[in-house]
């Protein structure tokens, strides 16, 4: 009984503290992103291999480069090999090649094999591009400059002071088969050689490989775009080079500005990302009737009712909330090429409020909070401490992944944060149900009640279960899912932690439902009939020490009337 005038946990509390300087970091990571159209600025880069993106083409798919400023040092500018350049590679995973650690001294633009790639190397002696295709291409066309309709749009604008510059801004990609000189005023026209007049066609496809490098500056910049064939889909990794930082001791900064724009027939999405957009929907509104299904059957036994369950109601809400913007979000991304900065907002809020009381609510099972006690043990308080900001520092990682360009230097050291931290989270929320299953163990044994404590032993058994499978599904089966299926079928590994999530809602809500049945909930109104007993056998006493009293004072004043 005085178990029910007991507080709960503060997480709830301390995490309201945290949402408005959350909110505030959302705000400022979102000016930045880009969606689909990406735009990266690395000024002082040492890296000799940087990831720029990965994206799942289909047939008649394009990919647009805009280098509009590629500053190098001293030493590489002088270098007579052409050892800075782009590769695209067709692949069944994402690259890591901006993970610390990954390097090696192999320069990828000089590697010859039989793997199918695309080297766009930069010649600045000779102030052109040279494209070298490796391995077996199938119907991959590339054309110099943008896309029309592109470059009016999404291109940087070139420096005013370059007449050559000015002059594409009229006539569309047609400057760019050009090569410049190599005297100081390299943004002057020039003569156009024998077999530089053959390349440019009505078209503008490049036709002897070689592409024409500017020169604003001591700064490079050129443009291509890539068509993709029918024989040609699948998933491709595009990735910049820079060969003379290989050596650490000879690591020289440079500058590069570059846009990329990649786009399928139906929209700026990738291939695996296309699906998503019904896919969470659809799975929103069963969350939502899901949701909506407990908040009836929690009216339907108000007695039997305790606040975890109305945690667990809100949790469900949430992330039919979350599903919701994600799914919206996507839909923006893939007909404009950006997200609404609104809607990413909410859908942040709501991502970052569903993962923190998912885990809160999980632990809290496990303690029995609200069940069984109303009071959390030393080291399940210390246990709250670490769990909740692990779980912020995870939502704040997956934020700044999302809004940030996979080529940004510190994109990579977020996403290894982030799986390190969901993986301590994960472990973490195990304690308090092997907890709970230790102490019942322990109780069955010494207080005489075996049978109800052997009935709660099984239920924790099982919630251990579930716990463990609803992890090794959404986190181990889904990645390797990933990593195995085709490209455009890799959506499925959404499809399955979502659907995951979905039965281990519904799995937890039926084994800890609101019902006098329950054997989870018995130890509470079990501890509150000894509670009454234990008060009646003292009033019992009590009565029975005064009723003595009471008869003599009665036969006094009896005798006294007579």
């Amino acid at each position: 009984m005085f178990g029910r005038r007991r507080r709960g946990p503060g997480a709830s509390r301390g995490l309201g503290r945290l949402l408005p300087l959350l909110l505030l970091l959302l705000l400022l990571l979102l000016g930045g992103a880009a969606g689909r159209i990406h735009r990266l600025v690395l000024t002082g880069e040492k890296r000799a291999d940087i990831h720029l993106n990965t994206f799942g083409f289909y047939a008649n798919g394009s990919l647009e480069v805009n280098v509009s400023r590629l500053h190098l040092g001293l030493g590489s500018a002088k270098q007579e090999k052409p050892w800075v350049g782009f590769s695209l590679s067709r692949t069944r995973i994402r690259e890591a090649l901006s993970y610390p650690g990954k390097e090696s001294h192999n320069c990828t633009l000089e590697q010859n094999g039989a793997e199918s790639r695309i080297l766009f190397l930069i010649d600045v002696n000779q102030k052109r591009v040279q494209v070298r295709k490796l391995g077996e291409q199938k119907k991959l066309q590339i054309y110099s400059g943008l896309i029309p309709e592109v470059q009016n749009e999404g291109s940087d604008p070139k420096p005013a002071n370059d007449s050559k510059a000015q002059a594409a801004a009229s006539k569309g990609t047609e400057t760019q088969q050009e090569v410049p000189g190599k005297g100081p005023n390299a943004g002057s026209p020039q003569k156009k050689t024998e077999g530089e007049a053959k390349q440019q066609d009505s078209s503008h496809r490049v036709e002897d490989l070689v592409l024409a490098l500017g020169n604003v500056n001591d700064s490079y910049n050129f443009s291509f775009h890539v068509v993709i064939g029918s024989e040609a889909e699948g998933l491709y990794n595009l990735n910049f080079h820079n060969c003379h930082n290989r050596a650490p001791a000879n690591q020289m900064p440079y500058d590069i500005t570059v846009m990329i724009r990649e786009k399928n027939p139906d929209g700026y999405l990738s291939a695996a990302e296309i699906p998503l957009i019904k896919l969470y929907l659809v799975m929103s509104a069963c969350f939502l009737a899901a949701a909506t299904v407990w908040v009836y059957f929690l009216c339907q036994h108000k007695f039997s009712v305790f606040k975890i369950h109305w945690l667990m109601a809100a949790l469900a809400y949430t992330k039919a909330l979350s599903l919701l913007f994600h799914s919206i979000n996507y839909y923006f991304i893939n007909t404009e090429g950006h997200p609404i900065e609104s809607l990413a907002v909410m859908y942040f809020v709501t991502h970052l409020l569903k993962g923190a009381l998912l885990f809160i609510t999980i632990a809290l099972i496990g303690t029995g909070w609200a069940f069984i006690k109303y009071i959390l043990s030393d080291k399940e308080k210390k246990l709250f401490v670490i769990v909740i900001p692990l779980q912020v520092l995870a939502n704040v990682a997956y934020i700044i992944i999302e809004s940030s360009e996979e080529g940004s230097s510190d994109y990579a050291s977020w996403k290894q944060i982030l799986f390190l931290v969901d993986l301590l989270c994960c472990g973490a929320i195990l304690f308090p149900v092997v907890w709970s299953i230790r102490h019942l163990q322990e109780a069955s044994s010494t207080d005489g009640k075996a049978a109800t404590n052997l009935a709660k032993l099984k239920l924790f058994r099982h919630y251990y279960v579930m716990v463990v499978c609803y992890i090794y599904f959404s986190r181990v089966i889904a990645i390797l899912l990933k990593f195995t299926v085709p490209f455009q079928w890799q959506w499925l590994y959404e499809l399955l932690v979502e659907v995951s999530t979905l039965v281990f809602f519904i799995l937890t809500g039926y084994k800890f439902r609101p019902a006098s049945n329950n054997p989870y909930l018995q130890l509470p109104q079990e501890d509150e009939e000894e509670g009454e007993e234990l008060q009646m056998n003292q009033v019992v006493t009590e009565a029975g020490v005064h009723e003595g009293l009471s008869k003599l004072k009665k036969s006094r004043v009896a005798r006294e009337a007579v």
